[in-house]
């Protein structure tokens, strides 16, 4: 019973110090792609840790568990687990992990489940300020057009994705500004980042005492506008795209001096007008790599004692 206790452990170490380190690096900023990577393979690590934590322990409480996970295995490497000698407590922390997975699930649908709802609502009040012409489909343009004093601009992800922007954000954007509004909201519909802000949210709403949950959802908000940001400025450049985030928000008071639920756009505005400077390609790579191994952990202890029995 050694090894689910220490993948636990593992687990444990992992929620609660990475969040820290990371947040003590300055390069996430500088690559938000890279980062995003990084934090959904320590997450991924840690839910690992959690689910052969409790498949290991379900094998060693109960027989007919034991079975089936070790069928083909040699009888020497199910001797090295030591499951005969398990602890009283290996099938409460199987059922505390297994309710802990099923509460996990339960979250993520909720958390789609509100998000289509919301989606429904939107492109219902949608079809009411912009009925549909004679022999037109739902779904059909791409872009629709709103008639509002308010400058805005937002994606309406689903099967027939949208962008809508209102007359106000017309006059306000001048030339390519436009077109890169366009281009940011594009960046998150293709690298879709909306799944990647359902589960951050959905782990962050079930388990609001992990560190590492909390601080993967406020994360993903943050980076998801980085790299979309860094997509449009590509194509447009930075100006072009800080100018446009600075006319679409000015009159939203998040540019003052008080705090304000948008308080991260004018960090992007300064992050656009002040480009830090592009980890190399060769740290980029190491870092990417070293991410990728980072959910082989888990894996690797969970098997070393039948690795090294049958070695």
């Amino acid at each position: 019973m050694m090894v689910p206790a220490a993948l636990l452990l593992l687990g444990a170490l992992a929620a609660v110090l990475a969040p820290r380190l990371l947040a003590r690096t300055d390069w996430p900023d500088r690559e938000p792609v890279v980062a995003l990577w990084v934090w959904q393979c320590v997450v991924v690590a840690v839910l690992l840790c959690c689910v052969l934590s409790m498949t290991l322990s379900a094998a060693a409480a109960w027989q007919a568990v034991r079975g089936r996970v070790f069928a083909p295995a040699p009888h020497s490497v199910v001797e090295s687990y030591a499951l005969a000698e398990a602890s009283p407590w290996a099938a409460a922390t199987a059922v505390a992990l297994a309710c802990g997975g099923v509460w996990s699930a339960a979250m993520l649908v909720r958390e789609v489940v509100r998000a289509r709802a919301r989606r429904r609502r939107r492109r219902a009040e949608l079809l009411v300020r912009a009925p549909l012409l004679p022999g037109e489909e739902p779904g059909t343009n791409r872009l629709v057009v709103l008639e509002g004093e308010r400058p805005d601009a937002w994606w309406l992800p689903g099967a027939a994705p949208q962008l809508v922007i209102t007359t106000a954000a017309l006059r306000r954007l001048e030339g390519s500004q436009l077109d890169a509004v366009l281009a940011h909201e594009q960046g998150h519909a293709q690298a879709r980042h909306d799944w990647l802000l359902h589960s951050s949210a959905a782990l962050a709403n079930g388990f609001p005492q992990v560190p590492v949950f909390a601080a993967f959802r406020d994360e993903m908000h943050r980076l998801v506008e980085l790299a979309a940001d860094d997509m449009a400025s590509r194509r447009f450049g930075r100006l072009t795209i800080a100018l446009a985030l600075v006319e679409l928000n000015e009159d939203r008071g998040v540019f003052g001096p008080c705090p304000t639920p948008q308080a991260h756009v004018p960090q992007r505005v300064h992050r656009l007008l002040t480009p830090p400077d592009r980890l190399p390609p060769s740290r980029r790579l190491r870092l990417t790599a070293a991410a990728a191994l980072v959910p082989v952990i888990p894996v690797l202890v969970a098997f070393v004692p039948g690795l090294r029995a049958l070695g």
